[in-house]
């Protein structure tokens, strides 16, 4: 039995614009000499703006810079403990899915249950298993339906439908916005959680993009657009006017929300090269332009400090004590990080000289 999901949408004069706005884009902050300090900067805003306006769409009530203070001091509000550990567990999937997408994880049932158990409930849950019942959305003041989703027995069948499309558009070279759209739409369509599915949805489509090369160094937030006009972002997902999945909706054409999508990534990419190419930005050595993310991070962390541990480490590159290890012994090999105390219980790194000599000059 054919189970693989055929979505319906049509490539339209403005969706090629953008297309090829975003295109020219990517090119342009893949090229430009950008300082570490800068890129790092603006990494961290951006991360921080997108795990505040993703919650914040689904109701949470923390300011954005209540959401800085949970993300970069680990405070908590007590009075508002449930939204504390949203924004935390948001900023831990959304590092956790730029991880994936730098090692090129596959995208699989796996990885959207890992994800989803990660934006509920935490870094060490367990993969989320599908609803076993029917859920339905509803208007908070009315209290009417606005969505019936598929029914439960259908979930498993749908999510490999969505899986096998997603792994064909790749082979068959669909642009990487278009599979972002597209995987945003039908995992919210199909809302296989009882609770969760929009965060986890925005966080694939950014898995997607930046797993296909439009990550553009980190220095975007697609969430914070949405949240910007939330009524438009609503209207483009609802595709066909009965609220019943099976009255229509199922073979909806979809053109609506994939131009509303695309429309807003060229957006989004032409404010984060605005932002970042009018910051001060020096040439950078060979040996930096070569550093990963991770690395740029450490490289301006070890610009205001001599040494690190793997727990401080933990805590800024937001990974465990375990893979900090691995990736450390990785960079040792590298010849980027260096022991400086040799013992197991205080053992602490620095840069090793060829790149200490760049602190100070990017």
């Amino acid at each position: 039995m054919k189970v693989m999901w055929n979505p319906r949408y049509s490539i339209t004069g403005q969706m090629a614009s953008d297309l090829m706005t975003i295109e020219k884009i990517k090119t342009r902050v893949e090229s430009a000499q950008i300082s570490l300090g800068v890129l790092a900067a603006i990494r961290e805003k951006v991360r921080i703006r997108s795990t505040h306006f993703s919650t914040q769409i689904e109701g949470n009530r923390l300011t954005l810079e209540e959401a800085r203070e949970v993300i970069q001091q680990r405070k908590v509000f007590e009075r508002k403990a449930r939204d504390t550990k949203e924004v935390k567990n948001y900023w831990d999937a959304l590092l956790k899915i730029e991880e994936w997408a730098q090692e090129g994880r596959a995208f699989d049932e796996e990885l959207m249950k890992k994800t989803h158990a990660i934006v509920e409930k935490g870094l060490r849950a367990r993969p989320t298993p599908y609803r076993t019942e029917q859920n339905v959305i509803r208007d908070s003041s009315t209290n009417a339906i606005v969505y019936l989703p598929p029914e439960a027995k259908d979930v498993p069948k749908l999510m490999k439908g969505l899986v096998d499309w997603e792994n064909n558009a790749q082979k068959m070279k669909i642009p990487v916005p278009l599979i972002a759209a597209l995987v945003h739409y039908q995992f919210v369509t199909i809302h296989p959680f009882y609770d969760g599915n929009g965060r986890t949805a925005r966080l694939l489509s950014t898995l997607i993009l930046h797993r296909g090369g439009y990550g553009l160094n980190g220095i975007f937030s697609l969430e914070e657009y949405h949240a910007r006009d939330l009524q438009l972002y609503y209207k483009s997902l609802m595709t066909h006017p009965h609220h019943n999945y099976y009255e229509g909706r199922d073979k909806a054409d979809i053109t609506c929300w994939v131009s509303y999508f695309v429309q807003l990534l060229a957006s989004v990419f032409e404010a984060a090269e605005k932002e970042t190419l009018t910051q001060e930005a020096t040439i950078d050595p060979v040996l930096l332009r070569k550093l990963d993310h991770r690395q740029r991070i450490v490289m301006d962390m070890l610009a205001v400090k001599d040494y690190l541990s793997v727990r401080e480490l933990s805590v800024n590159l937001g990974l465990s004590d375990r893979m900090v290890r691995n990736l450390v012994k990785k960079w040792i090999e590298e010849g980027f990080l260096k022991v400086t105390n040799p013992s197991n219980k205080n053992r602490k790194y620095e840069l090793s000289e060829i790149y200490r000599q760049f602190i100070g000059n990017r």
